[in-house]
């Protein structure tokens, strides 16, 4: 018997997953397709009679968008939400805006997915000739951090992420689920996968193949020690949910038109 839930999931698709660009920290709303997936991802958990205390999102639209239409779906508009930049999406760093099928063809399948997936290898940083540094880097939603702008990474790995989301998640959420809160995180691909990395104690090379689409629902089960009763597990249908998985692996190939 669990002691403790939680339900994480990556945010519906946005308009830069729809066109298979790196996104990162370009604040983007949901494409239509997105609506739909965070919609149907509240009827689910409404379904499934989830009942949420608390949410947590990262600073980013998308983030934020998927959450308030999941409890719209489930009549708990009210629910309290925190937001942070520390479950923002992975800093891609000079790789940001950039297309994954069009890079896979120019340095090659491999390298793309060592950057998108591996552990510990860190992109390019942005750089002020970056079509997207004053964006990004000037966004006003970062001087309400806890830390100085000049101090927020301008390129990240995925261990990179982890260690900036390890404070938030033992200071601010783990509190909250030992007090016996049924939590909801609406964050991104990279921020949930370091999470499982963590909580699952899955390797650095089990890593790269750990996938998340947008718009499923994650549950996390623990023990009264926090820990895990079993391998995460994907809530929805499962054929349709291992399509999802397989679309987003295909993301940094080549088309199949161009080899």
């Amino acid at each position: 018997m669990a002691k403790y839930k939680l339900v994480l999931l990556r945010h519906g698709e946005g308009a830069w997953n729809k066109e298979n660009r790196f996104c990162s920290w370009v604040d983007q709303k949901l494409s239509s397709d997105g609506i739909k997936e965070a919609k149907n991802c509240g009827k689910h958990l409404k379904a499934l009679g989830f009942e949420f205390d608390l949410v947590f999102t990262s600073v980013l639209s998308r983030s934020i968008q998927t959450a308030w239409l999941i409890l719209e779906e489930m009549g708990q508009e009210w629910v309290p939400m925190q937001s942070s930049w520390r479950l923002n999406e992975r800093h891609y760093g000079a790789l940001i805006g950039l297309n994954r099928a069009e890079m896979a063809l120019n340095h090659g399948e491999e390298q793309v997915k060592i950057w998108r997936r591996s552990y510990d290898v860190t992109p390019p940083p942005i750089t002020e000739s970056h079509p997207y540094y004053d964006e990004i880097c000037n966004d006003r939603r970062y001087k309400c951090s806890d830390v100085p702008q000049d101090h927020l990474p301008k390129a990240e790995s995925l261990k990179d992420v982890l260690d900036r989301l390890l404070p938030y998640w033992n200071e601010k959420i783990v509190p909250e689920l030992k007090s016996g809160k049924m939590i909801l995180i609406s964050a991104h691909g990279n921020s949930s996968r370091a999470l499982l990395k963590h909580v699952e104690g899955i390797s650095d090379e089990d890593i790269m193949n750990v996938t998340l689409p947008t718009g499923v629902p994650v549950l996390l089960e623990f023990d009264e020690n926090l820990h895990p009763l079993g391998p995460h597990r994907f809530l929805g249908d499962q054929e349709a949910i291992q399509a999802a998985i397989k679309k987003v692996e295909d993301q940094g190939k080549v088309k199949s038109t161009e080899k």
